[in-house]
């Protein structure tokens, strides 16, 4: 078995998928949590100069999404065939889209524009993804695609937290289909095991 490193910040945000993935596969993983007094000096020894990064035999990988397919193959949960794969990347990359949507306007400097944005966020963009995604779960009994466990459902219910501490809401309080998708993936076995140990952070 290969030996895998994650290296992030003590925080949930984009490193949390990944370490879902690999904990749903039973993959034993080192947590590394770098302190943000360590990142100046770690910070050039990471590929992009970034985090999350993934470490396979002492070999470092970045950019998130591509983090969480490889381990999803690793684990089955990344489709049976080119369709398949297809298909679960489409829900994935929407599901990305939506964060970023949601990251432009928590991370906007201005006030004035930050307020401005806000009100069409939480009228316009949010209730359009959280409407799409909650039929697309009821059709596929309770998960995003293919009605079966996919990576695209752990992604989901890895990056939730994040998604809910931007927005300063319960995004799935008004969507019980998105909430079966997540609550299938904390209560799995392994993934309940990992949060139960898991540093208790905010973000």
């Amino acid at each position: 078995m290969p030996d895998y490193k994650v290296y992030y910040f003590n925080v949930k945000a984009l490193g949390e998928p990944l370490r879902f993935l690999l904990s749903y596969g039973n993959l034993p993983f080192d947590d590394v949590r770098i302190t943000r007094e360590e990142w100046p000096a770690l910070k050039p020894t990471m590929p992009m100069g970034q985090m999350p990064v993934l470490e396979v035999d002492g070999k470092r990988v970045h950019q998130s999404l591509a983090m969480c397919r490889y381990v999803a193959k690793q684990i089955n949960l990344a489709g049976d065939n080119a369709l398949e794969a297809l298909q679960i990347d489409a829900i994935v990359d929407t599901i990305n889209d939506f964060r970023l949507k949601i990251a432009i306007v928590a991370y906007e400097p201005d006030d004035i524009v930050k307020e401005k944005k806000i009100i069409t966020l939480n009228n316009e963009v949010i209730p359009f993804y959280l409407t799409k995604l909650n039929v697309i779960a009821k059709e596929n009994n309770g998960h995003l695609v293919l009605g079966k466990p996919t990576w695209a459902d752990v992604y989901f219910a890895g990056i939730l937290d994040y998604l809910n501490y931007l927005t300063k809401t319960n995004l799935l309080e008004n969507f019980p289909n998105l909430q079966e998708v997540v609550n299938k993936v904390v209560d799995h076995e392994n993934v309940k095991a990992y949060i139960a140990k898991r540093p208790i952070t905010e973000v």
